[in-house]
């Protein structure tokens, strides 16, 4: 088989049955389902044995039914009993959620934040199976609702090796590029807890030099993280929770005054960000990171006029004057 096809996981095949199960009003039969969705059009293509493709689908087959999954199969009247015709559909209106149910802008962001852990394959094939049944309802993981909202991303190559460090309890060694500084420092570390906060993966832990403890953004983590054998300072109970406190403590501290164009692209995303006040065209919006919400404001182009606080305002411009920079 070549590269191509064995690229294709499992769970991608799933997914993508689903959705031209769900498609397809009339169905789908094996010889069209083998040749066009992803997954069995690659072994196809790659020249596996039929026999094993179509072994495949069957266990495809029982693991939807097995989420609970109405999979239907039904063979033509005109084919006679013929089963190498059967056609294979999900209806979409036995698979709807019950017409009770209601996702709030916050359910979504909730929903989003655990698909995209799963998307990663960090978690169980339960839960990445999950996923697909979650994505068959039809709820989009990048939800245009959320606007700002968590979107967590497990390919940070720093974020495995932490949690190894943070299992053996040892410490790590990384180099660190603050905001502003153009030369990145090597901290060396006790890494305690690994917590999420608006969307971002953050360390806490104990750093060596300073005798401290700091919370550091992965993000900003530029070189690979060295584990080292040298125990680390063994972690206190509740040190993810105090972690967490701690972040939300400064994202509520910290609050913009900005101008905002009403019915913009803009006006969608920052009125949707957790606990923003709304004074006519002015918004309250909290952050936690300077540097990173100066950018995310940037984003959104001349829609946003930052009144205050001042540093962030500056931070704002310098990130505008660096692109205009960029492209001269």
């Amino acid at each position: 088989m070549s590269a191509s096809a064995q690229l294709v996981n499992p769970e991608d095949r799933l997914f993508h049955l689903i959705l031209a199960l769900m498609s397809s009003s009339h169905g789908l039969n094996k010889d069209q389902i083998l040749s066009t969705v992803r997954g069995y059009r690659e072994d196809t293509e790659a020249g596996m044995a039929r026999e094993s493709i179509e072994r495949r689908f069957e266990r495809d087959k029982d693991a939807l039914r097995s989420l609970g999954i109405p999979l239907e199969a039904t063979i033509p009247p005109e084919d006679d009993g013929n089963n190498k015709n059967t056609l294979y559909r999900i209806p979409k209106g036995a698979y709807d959620l019950p017409e009770d149910i209601e996702f709030t802008a916050r359910d979504i962001a909730l929903l989003n934040l655990s698909a995209a852990v799963w998307r990663e394959g960090t978690l169980s094939k339960d839960a990445q199976i999950a996923r697909m049944k979650l994505a068959s309802f039809g709820i989009t993981v990048d939800e245009p609702l959320v606007g700002f909202a968590p979107v967590i991303s497990t390919r940070d190559p720093a974020l495995q090796a932490l949690r190894d460090a943070i299992d053996s309890g040892v410490r790590v060694r990384f180099d660190y590029l603050k905001p502003g500084d153009s030369d990145s420092s090597q901290r060396e570390v006790s890494p305690l807890a690994l917590v999420n906060h608006e969307g971002r993966w953050h360390i806490y832990c104990h750093e060596a030099s300073s005798d401290k403890f700091k919370t550091f953004l992965l993000r900003r983590i530029v070189s690979a993280v060295r584990i080292l054998e040298s125990p680390g300072v063994e972690a206190a109970p509740g040190v993810a929770s105090q972690a967490l406190a701690d972040l939300e403590k400064l994202y509520l501290s910290q609050v913009a005054l900005v101008e905002v164009t009403g019915g913009s692209d803009a006006w969608s995303v920052l009125t949707q960000r957790r606990d923003t006040r709304v004074e006519g065209t002015r918004l309250h919006v909290h952050y936690t990171d300077q540097d990173i919400f100066a950018e995310e404001l940037c984003s959104l182009g001349d829609e946003v006029l930052v009144l205050e606080p001042a540093p962030l305002r500056e931070a704002m411009i310098a990130h505008l004057s660096a692109l205009r920079d960029a492209h001269v």
